[in-house]
């Protein structure tokens, strides 16, 4: 570690990482609950569409991402909410015109070079300017888990009671799609646009076989998320792997972790809840049933 932090850029990818891996699990945690699992992908692919027009217009390809999956995304939950029975094909439709517009796009341009760094991921490449424009992003994002958590939980939870409570759905719906949306912008330059779903879910899915609650089903995923792109970028440095790769695997690696460890848990506290209590002698609880009546009494 002491060796990768003598480089800089290696100091500005690492506190990339650790931003990515508090924002995508976080976020994954609703989206989880919400099953919408494949949110994140989705919004991916409609984002190469903003990648592709930022290169040919040379202006950011990173805020041409974020202007467009932020209205793909606000696009795919209108469409889910009015639509029920054609949603799904309905967003295929989206995810893959995105995708195709973004090729085409880009090699209009002839930039397929650069779209690979975004394809797959290029942490090393991100310079200051990008990693302040990643840390205000991060910092809206978690503001909105933290000011809207409970009320995007109950949303999670059950959209009609949600609803009868007076939340406003609508609202919630899409600032949770428009909040995946500048999550995966967040993350496609470490993690890659094809990859970074991983990074939203997968911790997601290791915490919850070992936690019950939601919040600390958050948290424990946000600390799998750190540790698995902090330890991924390490490891992509110290042996020369790509490092959006080495992160997923790594996040893989703990949820399968966790599944055994879960596993063992649960089948421990199986066994103890299925051992027979062992009766005591009447005259025992006579006595015992004497003593609690005395205590309670005064006597």
């Amino acid at each position: 570690m002491s060796d990768m932090l003598q480089y800089e850029f290696m100091r500005i990818a690492l506190v990339m990482a650790v931003l990515i891996g508090l924002t995508a699990p976080a976020v994954g945690t609703f989206i989880v609950q919400r099953k919408l699992s494949l949110l994140g992908d989705g919004i991916g692919h409609i984002a190469l569409t903003g990648i592709g027009l930022g290169l040919l217009t040379s202006t950011s390809p990173v805020l041409g991402a974020l202007v467009v999956s932020v209205l793909g995304a606000v696009a795919i939950e209108v469409l889910r909410a009015r639509s029920r029975s054609g949603a799904d094909v309905a967003l295929a439709l989206l995810f893959y015109g995105g995708l195709a517009g973004g090729v085409m796009l880009t090699n209009a341009q002839g930039g397929s070079a650069s779209l690979q760094s975004y394809l797959f991921g290029s942490i090393s490449s991100v310079s200051a300017s990008d990693l302040y424009v990643v840390a205000g992003l991060a910092v809206v994002v978690l503001a909105i888990v933290a000011v809207f958590g409970r009320e995007l939980f109950l949303l999670c939870q059950d959209e009609e009671v949600a609803r009868a409570a007076g939340l406003p759905v609508r609202f919630l719906s899409i600032l949770i799609a428009a909040t995946a949306a500048v999550t995966v912008v967040i993350s496609m330059r470490a993690i890659g646009l094809l990859l970074v779903s991983a990074l939203m879910i997968v911790p997601v899915a290791a915490a919850q076989q070992v936690t019950r609650g939601f919040k600390s089903t958050m948290l424990l995923a946000m600390g799998i998320g750190v540790l698995s792109a902090v330890t991924g970028l390490a490891g992509s440095f110290q042996y020369d792997l790509p490092p959006g790769p080495s992160i997923v695997l790594l996040a893989l690696a703990v949820f399968v972790a966790a599944v055994l460890g879960g596993t063992v848990v649960r089948r421990r506290r199986a066994r103890t809840q299925a051992e027979p209590v062992r009766a005591e002698p009447s005259g025992a609880r006579a006595a015992t049933t004497r003593e609690a009546e005395a205590e309670v009494l005064g006597g």
